[in-house]
């Protein structure tokens, strides 16, 4: 008797393979280094870092912006540039930047709300960094042929 599979099960077969190679190419150490970049040099989330429940949530957001951006990768690959593409996946990234920020905001000591501008620009340029790493990375490896 044979299995009958769907198209949709295929899909995310095909899409969980994929982004396991693609992670494959992040090192914890480039996560934490991120991080430390980002949210450990200023003085308003140096102490919300401190945390590693905190620094785990930055690196979930960190990895998804980078999945995003390998998926994108391929609309790079055939000849649009980066700022084109992010338009495609606009929503999803300001999703991304929105859940960091309210992230930090509701874990932090309370001086972040009234800096709250300066922070969303950092989660945003965080966000960006690694979708940008992701979507370089994303484009390499359908040059290469490794999709």
């Amino acid at each position: 008797m044979n299995v009958i599979t769907t198209f949709v099960e295929k899909r995310r077969e095909k899409q969980i393979k994929y982004e396991k190679s693609v992670l494959r190419e992040i090192s914890v150490k480039s996560l934490k280094e991120k991080v430390q970049h980002y949210f450990g040099s200023s003085r308003l989330t140096q102490s919300l870092i401190m945390n590693t429940g905190i620094e785990e949530a930055c690196y979930d957001v960190a990895i998804e912006a980078y999945l995003l951006g390998a998926n994108m990768g391929r609309f790079g690959y055939y000849g649009e540039s980066a700022t084109e593409v992010k338009k495609r996946c606009q929503q999803e990234e300001k999703h991304l930047v929105d859940t960091l920020y309210n992230f930090l905001l509701y874990w932090g000591s309370g001086e972040e709300g009234a800096l709250s501008e300066s922070l969303y620009y950092l989660c945003e340029q965080y966000v960006n960094n690694w979708w940008l790493e992701g979507f370089h990375k994303g484009e390499r490896r359908i040059k290469l042929k490794l999709h």
